[in-house]
């Protein structure tokens, strides 16, 4: 029940904290019908604030009720105006009992060092209201103090079953957060599984289409017949092996949109394309001959491109330049990417997934990446990808 009140009253804070004041607002108002009438109680007539000033002091003493969310606020405020009603010796008002609510507001929300302090400052007043209007006795002291500690404990018992139940969500959240991880793990986990035993049944696919390809070529001036054998084989196969490969990308994806994209995927060709448009000034210099790679190969230098393009565009600064460069000289295709930015000086990024990103696709093919600011300024991205048939 505690925390389904409390519940309703995160939904609809501001008419809980209205519901809160109104028993005590509607009293006032009340009260302030007999006192126009009759006047102030007896025996404290002297003391009393007329008509208009019962209506003011008691706004007064009501309105930093509003701010009950901000219960030292709301507390001190009220404390102050009961304190220098009681300097100007106007009699106790039905509003006074605003004091009770902000204290019960104070030991509600705050630490028990300050419900302490605001529970030593209401006995204060206790004191005080009986010792100017009253003759002070032990009786009607422990009496008024019955009452405020009441309020007190309430307060701190509300408190303790407010920080029990937020504990319990808390840890409720927790727990709902570390089996959907666990969950995802698994998932994770099976898909690994199962992409590997669909790699073996792809790779061996494709070790019989290499060994009816050389067959054919092997048997084309022999024997036509078991050349044409073996060409359907290696279409049977292939067509295997392709659905097969869709199946481990299915698996492998995760948080996409259902279908496949047919579209070619990018390579060298393209990458003039993407210097272009890379939103950033950059030029492409190519030095070498240009080699035939695998398609795959290409597309990792493509992206390896592409993301060092994106650094330097979110992490190079205003009037950021790159240039890229692309060597086929030699037994490994070298793939340089220079801007003249920050460098050293850009802030952490909190997202470290581009570079690994461009170290696991040239370790693909056996190629390394290295990255890192220049001594002059400026970031590099080096990568090395061996060009042999092995490698590829």
């Amino acid at each position: 029940m505690f925390g389904s009140v409390r519940a309703w009253s995160r939904r609809h804070e501001k008419l809980a904290t209205a519901a809160g004041v109104a028993p005590l607002v509607l009293l006032c108002a009340l009260l302030a019908v007999p006192y126009a009438v009759n006047g102030p109680p007896p025996g404290a007539a002297q003391n009393g604030p007329g008509v208009a000033g019962y209506l003011v002091l008691s706004a007064a003493l009501l309105a930093p009720l509003a701010w009950r969310r901000r219960p030292l606020v709301c507390f001190a405020a009220v404390a102050l105006i009961s304190f220098g009603q009681w300097l100007a010796g106007v009699s106790p008002l039905p509003a006074n009992l605003a004091v009770l609510v902000a204290l019960w507001a104070v030991a509600y929300r705050c630490s028990f060092r300050w419900a302490l302090a605001a529970g030593l400052v209401a006995e204060l007043g206790v004191f005080l209201a009986l010792v100017h209007w009253s003759d002070p006795s032990f009786g009607m002291f422990f009496s008024g103090s019955v009452f405020v500690v009441t309020i007190w404990l309430t307060g701190l018992y509300a408190n303790t079953r407010r920080r029990y139940l937020e504990s319990l969500e808390e840890r409720a959240e927790r727990a709902e957060r570390e089996r959907d991880q666990q969950a995802r793990m698994a998932a994770a986990a099976e898909r690994a599984r199962i992409a590997r035993e669909l790699h073996d049944v792809v790779a061996h696919n494709v070790s019989v289409i290499v060994v009816q390809a050389d067959g054919a070529g092997f048997a084309m001036d022999r024997d036509l017949e078991q050349a044409r054998l073996a060409v359907k084989t290696i279409s049977k196969t292939g067509r295997a092996a392709l659905a097969e490969m869709r199946r481990l990308v299915g698996v492998l994806r995760e948080n996409e949109a259902a279908g496949t994209d047919y579209t070619p995927q990018p390579g060298l060709g393209q990458l003039e394309e993407l210097v272009r448009g890379a939103g950033v000034p950059a030029r492409l210099s190519v030095g070498g001959v240009p080699a035939e790679l695998p398609e795959g190969q290409q597309l990792a230098v493509y992206r390896i491109v592409q993301e060092a393009l994106t650094n330097a565009l979110k992490h190079g600064g205003p009037g950021v330049r790159a240039s890229v460069e692309i060597d086929y000289g030699g037994p490994e295709l070298v793939v340089r990417v220079v801007d003249d930015g920050r460098g050293a000086a850009a802030p952490a990024s909190s997202d470290g997934h581009g570079l690994i990103g461009m170290r696991e696709r040239a370790g693909m093919y056996g190629g390394a990446v290295s990255a890192g600011p220049r001594p002059g300024g400026g970031f590099e991205v080096l990568a090395r990808l061996p060009m042999t048939k092995e490698a590829a």
